[in-house]
């Protein structure tokens, strides 16, 4: 495809690229997404205190002490939290750490 513009696949070859279009009417949110398609999820669990979680999410995560504790919330009232989106890889990285931390961890496709 000399001169062309193209996209490397997963499996080594070039596909043609294509612009990717945006409907004008979603959201930033709805956007980023469609962009970061995986999920990490954390579960409430009897043994961690609740200022240890959002310790682990402020240290790991970079999350100012506000998000790291409504995340937190969510786990301790909700029995879970999306604490993270991002590529499969990323998210399987977030996971690992969250059990180096001792804390129960999960990923998910993103809904």
């Amino acid at each position: 495809m000399a001169g062309s513009r193209g996209v490397l696949c997963h499996d080594g070859g070039v596909s043609a690229a294509s612009p990717v279009e945006v409907d004008p009417d979603l959201t930033p949110d709805e956007v980023t997404s469609v962009a970061r398609p995986w999920v990490t999820i954390v579960w409430n669990d009897p043994v961690n205190l609740m200022s240890y979680v959002s310790f682990v999410f402020q240290k790991y995560f970079g999350y100012d002490e506000a998000k790291a504790d409504k995340l937190m919330l969510e786990v301790h009232h909700d029995g879970r939290s999306a604490v993270s989106h991002g590529t499969r890889e990323e998210m399987e990285r977030d996971v690992q750490a969250m059990h180096e931390y001792g804390l129960w961890a999960t990923m998910e496709k993103a809904t």
